[in-house]
C-alpha cells in the first residue's frame, strides 16, 4: 500500500474504525488518532468501513482517501451491523498490530497510547480497553453487564477480562479471525477462540460528541444472540435441565404410589398436575425454539447467506468497485 507515512520507521498500526451516520465526527477521529501514532514513532493506516449510512459519511471518507492514501474506504450496500463491518475491514489490514475504535469519539484517541504501550510489552495477543466510568444509559450499562457475563460463560472468555471494541491485537489474531465465514459475526467470539492470552488496561471513557447510539434494545439482542454460534453450552444446558427435569418426575411419581399405598384415601391432585405439566411444557417449548434458532442458523450458514455485501472501495485514493 502507499503513502508516505509507510517509509518512515517503526511498526506499522492498522485502526479498522467501523462508521454509522459519523459524517460529522470520522474526520475528527481519524486526525487525531494519526497524530497520536506519529507522536508514538508508528506508522498508520486506517481502514473506515461505511455500514449503510445513508448521511454524507461515506462522502466523507472518499476526501479523506483522496487526500492520504493511507486510508481505505470501504461501502456496504444496506447496514449489515457493526460487527460485520469491523471484520471486513479486518480483511484490508496490513499492520503489524491491529486497533480497534468507534467513529463517536467515546473510544477517544488520546486513549491510544496506553493499548499501545501495553501491546509493546510483547506478554499479550490482545489489549482490550477497560472502563472505570462508562459514559452511557443505566439500561445500557445494566445490559453491557448481562451480556459480558454470559459471554464469559458461554464462549470461555478468561475470567477477569472484560471485553470491549477499543482494543490493539497482534496481527495473527486478525489473520485467525477474517477465517470465519458464518454469516452470524461476534468480533470477541472469534478472539476468544483465538488466544486468551489478554489483558485490560484502563483508559478514560468520553462523551458521545454527536447523536446516539445506533445500538436499541432489538439490535443489542440480536447480537447477543449470535453466540449461539459460538457455543454448544446452551443445547448442553437443554440436556441437562431435561435430564434433572426427567428425574425429578421419577422421583415425585414413586412418592405419589408410595403415599397412594400409605393412605388409599388420598385424591389425586389436579392442581399439581396441570402445574408439572404447564411448567414441563414451558421448558419443552423453549428449548425446542433454541434448537430451531440453532438449525436456523446452520440453514443461513449452509445457505451462503453473507457477512455483508460491500458497494464500493477507495483503495491508493482511488475508487474500485466491488
Amino acid at each position: 500500500m502507499a503513502g508516505s507515512n509507510l517509509k518512515a520507521g517503526g511498526r506499522l498500526v492498522s485502526v479498522v474504525i467501523p462508521c454509522y451516520y459519523s459524517e460529522l465526527t470520522i474526520e475528527k477521529v481519524v486526525t487525531m488518532t494519526r497524530d497520536v501514532l506519529v507522536s508514538k514513532g508508528y506508522r498508520y493506516e486506517f481502514v473506515l468501513v461505511n455500514d449503510g449510512s445513508t448521511d454524507g459519511t461515506f462522502d466523507r471518507i472518499r476526501s479523506l482517501c483522496k487526500d492520504n492514501p493511507s486510508i481505505i474506504g470501504v461501502n456496504f450496500a444496506k447496514n449489515f451491523g457493526q460487527h460485520s463491518a469491523i471484520i471486513a475491514g479486518l480483511r484490508y489490514v496490513h499492520g503489524d498490530y491491529v486497533m480497534l475504535m468507534d467513529d463517536d469519539m467515546q473510544t477517544h484517541p488520546s486513549q491510544c497510547g496506553l493499548l499501545l504501550d501495553e501491546i509493546e510489552k510483547g506478554e499479550h495477543d490482545v489489549v482490550f480497553a477497560q472502563y472505570p466510568q462508562h459514559k452511557e444509559a443505566l439500561w445500557r450499562r445494566l445490559g453491557s453487564d448481562f451480556t459480558l457475563w454470559t459471554m464469559r460463560v458461554l464462549t470461555g472468555r478468561p475470567k477477569g477480562i472484560e471485553a470491549s471494541n477499543f482494543l490493539v491485537m497482534k496481527r495473527f489474531v486478525s489473520d485467525e479471525m477474517i477465517k470465519y465465514d458464518g454469516p452470524y459475526v461476534y468480533i470477541q467470539g472469534l478472539m476468544f477462540r483465538t488466544t486468551h492470552n489478554m489483558v485490560n488496561v484502563t483508559v478514560k471513557h468520553f462523551e458521545r460528541e454527536v447523536g446516539t447510539s445506533g445500538y436499541t434494545l432489538r439490535t443489542l439482542v440480536r447480537l447477543w444472540s449470535t453466540v449461539l454460534n459460538f457455543s454448544m453450552v446452551p443445547l448442553r444446558l437443554a440436556s441437562i435441565a431435561g435430564a434433572v427435569l426427567g428425574l425429578l418426575g421419577l422421583v415425585w411419581a414413586v412418592l405419589l404410589v408410595v403415599q397412594k399405598l400409605l393412605d388409599p384415601s388420598i385424591q389425586t391432585g389436579w392442581s399439581s398436575l396441570m402445574v408439572t405439566i404447564i411448567l414441563c411444557s414451558g421448558i419443552i417449548i423453549l428449548f425446542l425454539g433454541l434448537i430451531g434458532e440453532y438449525l436456523g442458523r446452520l440453514t443461513m450458514t449452509v445457505s451462503k447467506t453473507p457477512q455483508y455485501v460491500l458497494k464500493e472501495v477507495i483503495e491508493d485514493g482511488g475508487d474500485e468497485d466491488a
